[in-house]
């Protein structure tokens, strides 16, 4: 139960890591899209490798699909409604547009960890932590930590309310991925199964929808192959 709560934490701290780099250090676009870009391609491995094959393999094709889409969809619409809330620029590391709104950058980033926490708690239910999935999240929280810190300083959010807004994420991230150990423990396959891949399906359509397009556009063509090296790296920690 205790390490449900200290891998969660774990990699929900990457927010505050890189809250802290991008308040007192100065760190060029290009890295932060290279990395984010990585990030993308282990997330992605991730969530296939480990959430979606295995949940094929074990419980069917249909409850891994309706579980991978109902996410991509959810996450999808909560997205659209966040993007008229001002929470459509919550990776940019620039100015927030005017009147945009931190609250929506804050529930924005919290529906981004959510399922990520959930699953790594599922995942300790019957065997050991997917050190692919903990690792594929510190490694993509840490850019999103960054960025979105760098974008709320140029707005003018004080030090202090950024610290406490990623201080309450990289909390409540933990928390969930104790709920998911705790709670989810005596639930069939198939539940299972369609948690799993509609957290997946959330992560997939997150990645595409707002990792990917600012790794691109600041980091230019080479960020492709940096997304593939990702993704193979989390094959063959999924294969070792």
């Amino acid at each position: 139960m205790l390490q449900a709560l200290l891998w969660g934490g774990l990699a929900g701290s990457a927010l505050f890591i890189g809250g802290i780099i991008g308040l007192y250090f100065d760190i060029k676009k290009t890295m932060i899209a290279y990395v984010m870009a990585f990030g993308s391609g282990v997330l992605i491995g991730a969530s296939s490798f480990e959430m979606l094959y295995p949940s094929a393999e074990d419980e069917g094709l249909v409850p891994t699909t309706i579980g991978f889409i109902s996410g991509a969809l959810f996450f999808t619409i909560i997205n659209l409604f966040l993007d008229k809330k001002g929470a459509n620029e919550r990776k940019r590391s620039r100015q927030n547009p005017e009147g945009h709104s931190g609250l929506a950058i804050f529930i924005g980033t919290l529906i981004d960890s959510l399922p990520e926490a959930v699953v790594i708690g599922i995942s300790m239910i019957d065997t050991k932590v997917s050190m692919v999935l903990v690792s594929a999240i510190f490694i993509s929280n840490l850019p999103e930590g960054l960025s979105s810190t760098i974008g709320l300083k140029e707005s003018q959010y004080s030090k202090a309310k950024i610290l406490i807004l990623w201080t309450t994420v990289f909390i409540i991230t933990g928390l969930c991925s104790l709920g998911g150990y705790v709670l989810l423990d005596d639930v069939s396959g198939h539940v299972i199964a369609i948690i799993n891949t509609f957290a997946a399906g959330g992560i997939v359509a997150m990645v595409s929808s707002t990792m990917m397009p600012e790794a691109y556009e600041d980091g230019g063509a080479i960020v492709g192959m940096i997304t593939s090296v990702g993704l193979i790296i989390s094959l063959v920690l999924s294969v070792l």
